[in-house]
């Protein structure tokens, strides 16, 4: 084996406090004080931008995410609007041929389809008038058992997408 030599110094506590106290006047001290407020402070503005950094960043992604999700609800609904025309085509076609067993099951799966997507058809006759969900197409004069501002006939379905409308329902309104 070889043998290492290590050079080790040696060191007095007395040297380190004579050092130690030389540092150590008042004008140091307050020297150090200042600083330390100083860094104390520089600190607490870092601290504080940080802070400020971090909620930004976390709104950034919260504002990111509800608009990817309407972004994605709108193409959802743009899609779903083109295929309405079909289930129209489909209704028609039932009314003109009800007994083809080809168009039932067409219309069975579409109707299908719509439940699992969460489209649903609107109720209108014999509910009230809502501007939102309602087109009036015609007015026609109440009678003794219909009420005012009430739906007496579909003219062509609504359809929601959960709160959104699809579609307004075209109807006739008793007044």
């Amino acid at each position: 084996m070889e043998d290492k030599q290590v050079k080790v110094e040696q060191v007095s506590v007395d040297d380190a406090n004579v050092t130690a106290s030389q540092d150590t006047t008042p004008e140091t001290e307050s020297k150090q004080d200042k600083r330390v407020a100083e860094l104390e402070t520089a600190l607490a503005d870092m601290n504080d931008k940080y802070l400020r950094a971090m909620a930004e960043l976390e709104n950034t992604r919260r504002r990111a995410a509800i608009d990817s999700e309407a972004r994605a609800r709108t193409r959802v609904v743009s899609v779903l609007e083109k295929i309405l025309p079909v289930m129209d085509a489909v209704d028609a076609a039932l009314k003109h041929a009800p007994a083809d067993e080809g168009i039932k099951s067409l219309a069975m799966a579409l109707k299908s389809s719509f439940d699992t997507l969460g489209i649903a058809r609107m109720e209108t006759v014999g509910t009230p008038l809502d501007p939102t969900k309602h087109n009036a197409i015609q007015v026609v004069a109440a009678s003794e058992d219909t009420a005012s501002n009430t739906i007496v006939e579909e003219l062509q379905p609504g359809y929601m997408l959960g709160d959104t409308v699809l579609r307004t329902a075209m109807v006739i309104v008793a007044k």
